[in-house]
């Protein structure tokens, strides 16, 4: 059992991590983690990897020791970078799942606190309400109205009622509160709770398949059948040709290696990882990694308006009671108790009376904190307050009903109290509370409250009214009806400064920001306004005048409506479906567990991380961490730049691919000597591929990368002539190649020096395409080259590597190279650099 202390206070922080280390974290057993040594040997189990190294075995037993160990040491460096890739792959994605993880709010010294649920352990009180994932078994120990959705453990999709009074007061770990809120006492945690004993349900985000990548792996195998195709080619001309058939047999293998795009489909995961964990710094929490693709397509972004669009940061401005309103800080208030009484009683905030200042000592919802701070200067005097009344029972707060109700007992009364949007509250009021005289409420002073309560939302106030019942109060929904109407708080929600920013960021991109909120439609037009969302009131809807048009006339109507006011969960999810049949790709927001079909419904499902429920977190694809509009557009930004990376490094890999397969077939086709060794063509493909197109994957955004129109979900990744590109830059790289290596045949240099010049032509013109390739459409002329520190080291390591090949005499002799003359390097420079130059020089008149 727990006694009166603890229910109020909870465990302390000390006991807590004693008997974390007592009984273990609260998590169920995981699949092992595929160790680094797994990751390491996993790189070698690849076909042509497997060819290379029975080349590299006959090699030795033909006497080419030097070649063999060349090769072989080749192998191994690109085995370790594929390792590097793919193990900071996994730690990445390791840290989005550790993030992702789920947290519960705990009572601890006497405070709430929000931890990982894997740090709960037995004896733990915990606070649960609406949409929350039960983290642990427990036990009940206060509740009202409570309701849990058990159909993960019995298949039964109707709610269980819970109770803390009876025996059925027991919850059960990853079941959803689907009603009313409660506390509860940690009973069991981990692999002993009823979840451990039947089987782990933990998501593997890690395992999520990115459609792009599966695209580009179909590809990927294309490729690796053209590319093997041209490689037997070439191999059977030089034998025909009378060319030594163990050196040919080596031509071919490692021309094959070095022009399958092997680690494109790893290159894309790795720039989605690195995208994600960027997105994490700027307060985005990437829960599926396929939304990061979706992210750039993003035509529409409906946004909820408090907290995301504004500050959520409320207070009171104005109160309207005895048929007037009054300005606070204006106005001499004259003492109204039953309304202090009904938005301090009506009220779910936790209270930290060790504080002074009522500013911290208050935790909880906004709007509810604004309007105890409105009421109360100090935490003792609320204090005294809260003591003078008892709570017995209480409807949490909906929003269908958009109200929440409380009986308290104050001395031997029972009393009802009531808060909500006002047209509902003052529909359920039948008499009026004018100074200390209760009289009935007619429907002249109804209108005159409904006129004030629209006036004040013009001014862009959030309208809470307030009423009580002192008669007939009993639990159930009567509560609710023959009300006494007391007045309405007028609250300020002053809009995000950087909001306006980020709404003008979206219209510059084709993004349609639109605003959905509960609130007065005025309020919602008036914050609207302010931040250029919209800018007539005929672009403004109600969800009453939503539920009259079919889903059809929605369709129609939707392309003109910037602001749904007044909206409850249910409109949100036909606004996603309307929005979506236009052929728009929709961005929803949500936080509640309502919420949860229209997040689940959009193309990427926003949840907000400060106020969203467990429900609303697991079928969203992004979670916010600060709840911010702002970040949704970062997000929406960071996703088109990975995008646009993953179109770089592609259109860099495949054109120095086909240029490595077109210098060698050119040659082979003319009767040409064999422009390159294999040991130097495996040599190209570790300078070029790896270290310059990882780099490419995390190229700093283009000024202009939000100034484009969002890209057809459906879009190919060679769409906007990627693949003529591709073709044209590829074929000029083996045509310069070709005739750098003829030229220096021509001018007597011999063939080796003239195979150093063409392997050194076929690196520099590689190194050159890829700050090419960093803009599809600005020439190398306008690109910072500067601003992507990654690169320029990839790219310095790489001539690094040629030149130790060219003039270490070891290595020289190793890779069968010359040490290159000046003029000779004038050859290279001008073959390697021409195509570049000439093409930045049309880009730029261009």
């Amino acid at each position: 059992m727990i006694n009166e202390r603890e229910l109020e206070s909870g465990l302390t922080q000390v006991e807590a991590e004693r008997r974390l280390k007592k009984y273990g974290a609260n998590v169920l057993k995981q699949k092992k983690r595929v160790s680094p040594i797994k990751i390491f040997i996993s790189q070698f189990n690849d076909f042509i990897t497997w060819i290379l190294i029975v080349a590299t075995i006959i090699s030795g037993f033909m006497g080419e020791k030097a070649d063999a160990i060349t090769i072989l040491i080749i192998v191994i460096m690109n085995s370790i970078l594929g390792f590097v890739q793919e193990f900071k792959t996994e730690k990445s994605l390791e840290a989005l799942k550790e993030m992702a993880s789920p947290t519960s709010k705990v009572i601890r010294d006497g405070k709430v606190k929000v931890i990982n649920a894997g740090e709960l352990v037995i004896g733990d009180v915990i606070l649960l309400e609406t949409g929350d994932k039960v983290p642990a078994d427990c036990i009940l120990l206060s509740t009202g109205n409570f309701m849990v959705d058990e159909s993960l453990l019995t298949g039964e999709s109707v709610g269980v009622e819970k109770d803390s009074g009876d025996k059925n007061n027991s919850l059960y770990m990853g079941t959803i509160v689907i009603k009313g809120k409660g506390r509860a006492k940690v009973v069991e945690t981990g692999m002993k709770t009823e979840m451990g004993k039947i089987a782990g349900m933990l998501q593997d985000i890690e395992k999520e398949r990115s459609p792009l990548k599966e695209k580009l792996a179909s590809l990927g195998k294309v490729l690796v059948v053209m590319c093997i195709a041209i490689c037997i080619v070439v191999t059977l001309t030089g034998v025909w040709r009378g060319q030594d058939k163990y050196e040919m047999f080596l031509v071919g293998v490692s021309l094959a290696v070095a022009a399958i795009p092997e680690g494109l489909a790893a290159i894309v995961t790795v720039a989605l990882a690195l995208g994600v964990s960027r997105m994490l710094k700027r307060n985005a929490l990437i829960r599926k990694l396929p939304a990061v693709e979706t992210l750039g397509c993003t035509s529409v972004i409906c946004s909820d308006k408090t907290g995301t669009l504004t500050e959520n940061r409320m207070t009171v401005k104005a109160l309207y009671f005895n048929g007037r309103v009054h300005r606070i800080g204006k106005d001499i208030l004259p003492e109204n108790v039953l309304m202090k009484k009904a938005f301090t009683y009506c009220n779910d905030c936790n209270f930290d009376m060790k504080k002074a200042d009522i500013s911290g000592a208050v935790i909880g919802d906004p709007t509810e904190v604004a309007l105890i701070k409105a009421f109360f200067k100090d935490i003792k005097t609320l204090n005294t307050f809260l003591g003078k009344a008892r709570r017995t029972y209480d409807i949490p707060f909906d929003s269908d009903r958009k109200m929440m109700s409380v009986i308290m007992k104050e001395g031997s009364r029972k009393i009802g109290y009531v808060k909500g949007a006002p047209e509902r509250v003052i529909r359920r009021c039948k008499y009026i509370l004018d100074g200390s005289e209760v009289r009935i409420f007619t429907s002249d002073e109804k209108n005159k409250a409904l006129k004030a309560v629209e006036k004040m939302s013009f001014d862009a106030l959030r309208c809470i009214a307030g009423a009580y019942k002192d008669k007939e109060v009993v639990p159930g929904k009567s509560l609710e009806e023959n009300l006494i109407f007391i007045g309405v708080a007028g609250i300020i929600d002053p809009p995000r400064k950087e909001a306006k920013d980020a709404v003008l960021k979206c219209k510059l991109a084709g993004i349609r920001p639109v605003m959905i909120t509960g609130d007065h439609k005025n309020t919602a037009f008036a914050v609207g306004k302010e931040l250029d969302i919209c800018k007539h009131e005929s672009e403004v809807i109600t969800g009453e005048e939503l539920d009259k048009l079919s889903d059809r006339q929605l369709a129609v109507k939707i392309q003109d409506i910037s602001i749904f006011a007044r909206v409850n969960p249910g409109h949100k999810l036909r606004i996603v479906k309307a929005f979506k049949a236009k052929g728009n790709i929709v961005a929803m927001t949500g936080d509640g567990v309502n919420d949860a079909p229209a997040v689940k419904e959009a193309d990427i499902g926003i949840c907000m991380g400060i106020a969203g429920t467990d429900v609303t977190k697991e079928a969203s694809s992004m979670i916010l961490l600060d709840d911010n509009f702002a970040t949704i557009v970062s997000a929406v930004e960071e996703g088109r730049v990975i995008y646009d990376n993953i179109r770089k490094f592609i259109r860099y890999l495949l054109s120095c691919n086909l240029g490595e397969v077109l210098t060698m077939f050119l040659t082979s086709i003319f009767y040409l000597d064999t422009p390159l060794l294999p040991i130097q063509i495996l040599m190209v493909n570790l300078a070029t591929d790896g270290l310059p197109a990882i780099a490419l994957g995390v190229d700093p955004p283009q000024g202009d990368i939000m100034r484009g129109k969002p890209r057809a979900k459906n879009e190919s990744i060679f769409a906007r002539g990627l693949s003529e590109k591709i073709i044209v830059r590829g074929a000029l790289i083996g045509v310069c190649t070709v005739l750098a290596f003829v030229i220096g045949l021509y001018l007597g240099f011999g063939l080796k020096t003239s195979r150093t010049i063409a392997l050194c032509t076929l690196i520099m013109s590689q190194l050159i395409h890829v700050f090419e390739c960093r803009s599809e459409n600005h020439s190398l002329f306008e690109i910072n080259l500067f601003t992507n520190v990654y690169l320029l080291a990839a790219v310095a390591t790489s001539i690094t590597m040629v030149l130790c090949i060219l003039y270490l005499p070891f290595l020289r002799g190793v890779f069968h190279t010359s040490a290159l003359r000046i003029s000779q390097w004038a050859i290279v420079l001008f073959f390697s650099g021409i195509i570049a130059f000439l093409n930045s020089l049309y880009l730029y008149f261009k």
